[in-house]
């Protein structure tokens, strides 16, 4: 970030992109769904693993590899197939397909589900906003800090990371663009959660659930339910989910570090995905004839995601050193807003 050219290739990447899905909006858009729309889709879809590749700088890649390897890929794969939230009936305007496709956003329908996730507000973001804040200033001073403090605010600063980049995403949609329709909610306060179930099914990371629901969950349902039964096909559909989405994770691991992927982060998926299950399993089994308080509940939910996060989510980025570069960038910007305030 001492220069402009990772800025410069990072604005590239992107107008690339939206040249990219200006084809697949009047292309494949117009070519019957299924085998063949997948093939007039699929170089987009190599291009989008391509792109994030010059990106060295943890900020701009970061973002760039989960909005388009990842989210974009996948609305692209089911649009194949007449599927997801760029198939929408009416068909939708190319600035709104442009959009959809590229950034962390779904139109909102009229569902009881989604009705009861609140929005952000924006007290509760400006909150966020300025305990990361704090949270980058103590990096100032790791060396004199615990060790389990340092992985503290590590994860803390992935989760108000990655709520305030998909606030703000959010932001710029509906309030720059001024789209017509408005936007499913991101994120549903996590550190509430009463359930790994609740936690990773209605509060964190909701755009990758929506996605992964129709890309892997709701098929290996369909595949396994006429052999075990409709409801006990939920369970391996969980681990199957589950499983995708560390894969996906150790692929944006490797476009961070470019190092021989070590399957950690893809066993903290596994882990949770069999502890989910399990989960649901005996849900269905008690039915609701046992169920603990929600105080210890949520807390015991809080602090497996955080120790097994610090046992399998984080070593791969501290082995490689991708924290010290994250702080080594937010360094720039402090010194960057600094300078400019003298």
């Amino acid at each position: 970030m001492e220069d402009n050219s990772e800025l410069k290739t990072f604005i590239k990447i992107w107008f690339t992109a939206i040249a990219s899905l200006c084809y697949c909006y009047f292309i494949p858009n117009h070519i019957p769904h299924g085998f063949r729309r997948l093939l007039s889709l699929l170089p987009v879809i190599i291009v989008f693993f391509l792109l994030p590749l010059p990106l060295t700088t943890i900020h701009l890649a970061g973002p760039t590899i989960f909005y388009l390897v990842w989210l974009g890929n996948f609305k692209l794969l089911l649009f194949a197939f007449n599927r997801g939230p760029l198939s929408s009936k009416p068909p939708l305007k190319l600035l709104n397909f442009i959009s959809i496709a590229l950034l962390p956003i779904n139109p909102k329908h009229t569902d009881r589900d989604l009705d009861s996730v609140s929005s952000h507000k924006p007290i509760l973001l400006a909150v966020k906003a300025l305990i990361l804040a704090l949270i980058v200033v103590a990096y100032q001073y790791r060396d004199n800090l615990h060790p389990n403090v340092i992985l503290g605010f590590y994860c803390c600063n992935v989760y108000l990371g990655v709520e305030l980049v998909l606030a703000i995403t959010a932001f710029f949609v509906r309030f720059i663009l001024r789209f017509d329709f408005e936007i499913e909610p991101q994120s549903n306060e996590p550190y509430l959660a009463s359930s790994l179930q609740d936690f990773w099914g209605r509060r964190w990371n909701l755009m990758v659930t929506r996605i992964l629901r129709p890309t892997v969950y709701d098929p290996v349902r369909e595949v396994l339910s006429p052999v075990i039964g409709k409801t006990w096909s939920r369970m391996p559909a969980i681990v199957a989910t589950f499983v995708v989405s560390g894969l996906m994770h150790e692929l944006i691991y490797w476009y961070f570090t470019r190092v021989r992927p070590t399957w950690e982060v893809t066993w903290f998926f596994v882990v949770h995905g069999v502890c989910t299950a399990v989960e649901v399993a005996v849900k269905k089994v008690v039915d609701g004839r046992l169920r603990l308080h929600r105080a210890v509940s949520g807390v015991v939910t809080v602090a497996f995601v955080a120790v097994t996060g610090v046992w399998l989510f984080l070593p791969q980025i501290l082995r490689n050193g991708v924290d010290v570069k994250a702080i080594d960038e937010y360094k720039v910007v402090v010194n960057f807003l600094k300078s400019k305030m003298e």
